[in-house]
């Protein structure tokens, strides 16, 4: 029986394209919480992500399959990106993609990062707050701005990373984060809750 613990991802998607079924089933089990966790964020609706989910799988096998993998050692990096495409498509299928302008009140001018990355035990519980508040903000940006702001900050990558992943340029990623950020800071203003966070 083979073992494939100690195989990486590329590693494992380089067994399925030569021929070996069980290790797509490691990749399936080692990626499935993360990306459905990331569709879901996004869309906000669990059918929809399902469906998404499942669409973007397939065409991962069909891509395995037809040999346009390359090991690059970004396996899950390449699978985001797949249903980010897919997310793309059904949101201009269904043509309920927009973007929120910022008004003339708006500024950025009070957001630092002091708080973010402070060690002790307090900070670390605000943090935690400061964390579970913006989730709630999220959730009423534009599937645009809420992507990148859960890929920033949920998936630690960076501007450059995202905008690989988005398709667009680092200029896109970072308008798309200074846009959410003014508008989860105006909510946050209207609800009285602290947000003290930078790009």
């Amino acid at each position: 029986m083979k073992t494939y613990a100690n195989r990486t991802d590329e590693e494992l998607a380089l067994l399925y394209t030569a021929g070996d079924n069980k290790a797509f089933d490691e990749l399936l089990a080692r990626n499935q919480q993360k990306l459905f966790s990331y569709i879901l964020f996004v869309v906000r609706d669990h059918d929809m992500a399902n469906d998404i989910f499942q669409d973007t799988f397939i065409k991962a096998i069909t891509k395995l399959q037809e040999g346009k993998y390359a090991d690059s050692g970004k396996f899950s990096f390449w699978l985001t990106r797949i249903a980010h495409n897919i997310i793309i498509d059904r949101f201009r299928r269904t043509k309920s993609e927009h973007i929120i302008e910022p008004n003339a009140d708006n500024d950025l001018s009070h957001l630092s990062n002091d708080t973010l990355t402070e060690s002790s035990r307090e900070s670390e519980y605000v943090n935690t707050q400061i964390m579970d508040d913006v989730r709630h903000l999220m959730e009423t940006l534009p599937a645009t701005q809420r992507e990148v702001v859960y890929m920033r900050y949920f998936q630690e990558l960076s501007f450059k990373e995202i905008a690989e992943l988005t398709g667009v340029s680092i200029n896109t990623s970072l308008g798309r984060m200074r846009y959410a950020l003014i508008n989860m800071r105006r909510m946050a203003k209207q609800h009285q809750i602290l947000l003290d966070m930078e790009l």
